[in-house]
């Protein structure tokens, strides 16, 4: 297993609540910026998309990188996030 950041076990430690976009792992403020544009302005929102998407990791990392220009790294970062969340949580 990689290693994660501390915002990622900071996140996944918990429930998700009303934790803001950039509470997830890879997404700073540029890319939680143009989330928020989109409508995705809480971590839940996202998480909902990851769900539609069927955990699909290819594709959510696709679509992140279509709605906000994440790279790989930042779209693996929150796709682990949220995958290990829904593992704790789901």
């Amino acid at each position: 297993m990689s290693s994660t950041s501390q915002k990622h076990r900071n996140f996944v430690s918990e429930p998700m609540g009303e934790k803001p976009v950039t509470d997830l792992a890879g997404i700073g403020e540029a890319l939680g910026g143009r989330l928020r544009d989109r409508g995705f302005d809480k971590a839940y929102v996202v998480l909902g998309q990851f769900l539609l998407l069927k955990k699909n990791e290819e594709l959510f990392k696709d679509w992140l990188k279509d709605i906000c220009g994440a790279n790989s790294k930042q779209s693996g970062d929150c796709y682990n996030c949220l995958a290990e969340w829904c593992r704790a949580f789901l």
